[in-house]
């Protein structure tokens, strides 16, 4: 197991999230630190992150997960999920590239496939990323997944 600690940010770990993003290729538009949960070395280093990002119609979404290259595959990427989830509403919302959906269901994420379902900003941004992708000539999609805990799940 690695010794690394996983916490909220402080502002300090701001350049660090910036860093991070950019390495990974994530989009690096509203990376506010306060919304971060950081992992962080014991030296003080920050090598992953991730945010709960609420959006203005108040859903939230779990989004900007990073890991330093030389420590993926290490369930790094794993307990940051768990840490977000744990601090998430019980809807969480998410978006991410379709190769990468069969990791979210670990989470109890499903795939929304009809955008009548989803909230506007997730409908507008798949939209867009759908044109992108086919003059990309890629077989990928942007899945919009949601996770609902299970409490409220079965009361739906």
């Amino acid at each position: 197991m690695l010794s690394i600690q996983i916490r909220p940010a402080i502002e300090d770990d701001q350049p660090a999230i910036h860093r991070l993003i950019r390495q990974a290729g994530i989009n690096p538009l509203g990376l506010n630190w306060r919304r971060f949960t950081v992992a962080v070395e014991l030296s003080g280093v920050v090598v992953g992150c991730g945010q709960l990002k609420q959006h203005r119609d108040g859903t939230v979404e779990l989004a900007s997960l990073a890991v330093v290259p030389r420590l993926r595959g290490e369930g790094l990427g794993r307990r940051l999920i768990e840490a977000l989830i744990g601090r998430g509403p019980d809807e969480l919302w998410l978006m991410c590239r379709s190769s990468l959906a069969s990791l979210y269901r670990k989470f109890g994420f499903e795939e929304v496939e009809e955008p009548e379902a989803m909230p506007t900003y997730f409908r507008r941004v798949r939209g867009l990323a759908g044109l992108v992708h086919q003059l990309a000539h890629t077989n990928e999609h942007l899945a919009v997944m949601l996770r609902q805990s299970s409490q409220r799940a079965e009361s739906s």
